[in-house]
């Protein structure tokens, strides 16, 4: 028997492209098979399986692919647990896991309630981690409160004392000589002046709730790094031992890819809208969908991707998020039933009564409510059979 050459195996993976398998299909195949050595036979039993498994999986005509969707996402998520998890490390934060962050996914949320990112390193930064401590400390926001000691109030001359600590001042990359410039604009009328380890502002104001309300803000000034980006971890990735990244508590997704050093095309948020605002709506689809099946798959539930894929298209088909429910899709729908099935149905129908909207009955619920045949399967054919006319041919054939 003859054996496969490069040439043949392209030959054969063309004809198979030819009849409608897909490219990244096709690559997949060259990548599984190429350094192996096969025959022409049974090349072409491997490629005639594919085929016919690949037509095999695709969806009938008709078919009420919205509902599956629906239900192979619903029924595994009555299934999640409501624990949330803790990266294992010295500094730990928690993550929204399981139905609560599957909800924040669907209803697109504005602020997830624990934004994170993960932040790649390029090359020359992320191989070591004295090169990437450099990066961390340029992205973790530091503010006032967590390099003093305290802030005192003098009441007998009206000023406000930091009292600042140098070792992590010099740990987090801060020279205290610069700390009065960050801090100048507080001075109003008055002075500021570093004496040792401690930065003293007069700021003129000789009134003790000013005082006290100038001292909050002080506390809570952005020293260095992004703003939004509350805390940086520094860890090994898991595969690669020789990489290191930072994951954060807080995104700013923006502020950080302008920072020397970082990967802005491997960096990733688990905030959808960030990732639309600043790359678009095809990297917030993709995003919806890894987010989605992170979830499940942490949870040990196996979704097909393709229901994931209906309802990534469907939030993201307007070319804004939009969410699965009454102020997004389900709101937003033509037809009057469908709307009322949903939420809210006596406003939607006498809203629809006022402004005389027409019911076309094209889709499935408004079918469902007035007992017609639904356009689905079957329904979706419109043939007509004559009887009278069956039965003159039949007699005729007699």
């Amino acid at each position: 028997m003859a054996k496969v050459t490069p040439k043949i195996l392209e030959e054969r993976l063309k004809e198979l492209q030819d009849d409608g398998i897909p490219e990244d299909l096709i690559e997949k195949i060259r990548d599984k098979i190429i350094d192996i050595e096969l025959e022409e036979e049974q090349l072409e039993y491997f490629l005639n399986k594919i085929f016919i498994n690949y037509n095999n999986a695709k969806i009938e005509v008709s078919e009420a692919c919205g509902v599956v969707a629906a239900q192979s996402i619903g029924e595994p998520g009555t299934q999640m647990t409501l624990r949330t998890f803790h990266y294992a490390g010295v500094e730990e934060f928690s993550v929204t896991q399981g139905l609560p962050r599957l909800i924040e996914i669907v209803d697109a949320r504005r602020f997830p309630s624990t934004p994170q990112m993960e932040v790649f390193l390029e090359k020359e930064y992320g191989g070591s981690e004295e090169t990437a401590i450099k990066v961390h400390n340029r992205i973790e926001q530091i503010r006032i409160e967590n390099i003093t000691h305290d802030v005192d109030l003098d009441y007998v001359d009206w000023n406000i004392i930091i009292n600042l600590i140098p070792e992590i001042c010099e740990k987090k990359g801060i020279d205290i000589d610069e700390i009065p410039e960050i801090l100048k604009r507080y001075k109003k009328k008055g002075t500021i002046k570093r004496e040792g380890n401690s930065v003293i502002i007069d700021p003129g104001i000789e009134d003790l709730q000013s005082l006290q309300k100038m001292r909050e803000k002080i506390l809570k000034k952005v020293v260095k790094g992004i703003r939004g980006v509350k805390r940086g971890l520094l860890m090994p990735l898991e595969e690669v031992k020789k990489e290191w990244i930072i994951k954060t508590e807080g995104t700013n997704l923006q502020g950080v890819v302008q920072i020397e050093g970082v990967d802005a095309a491997r960096t990733v948020s688990n905030h959808i809208h960030e990732v639309e605002k600043l790359y678009g709506i095809e990297a917030a689809r993709n995003m919806i969908i890894r987010e989605s099946q992170k979830v499940l798959e942490q949870q040990g539930l196996d979704v097909d991707l393709r229901h994931l894929l209906i309802l990534s298209d469907l939030m993201c088909v307007s070319g804004t998020i939009q969410s699965i429910g009454r102020h997004g899709i389900s709101g937003s729908k033509s037809s009057v039933f469908a709307r009322a099935a949903f939420e809210v149905t006596v406003n939607q129908l006498l809203d629809a009564g006022l402004y005389g909207e027409e019911e076309k009955l094209l889709g499935i619920p408004e079918n469902v409510i007035i007992g017609q045949i639904s356009p689905i399967g079957t329904g979706r054919v419109s043939i007509m059979f004559d009887l009278d006319k069956n039965l003159e041919i039949i007699k005729g054939n007699k």
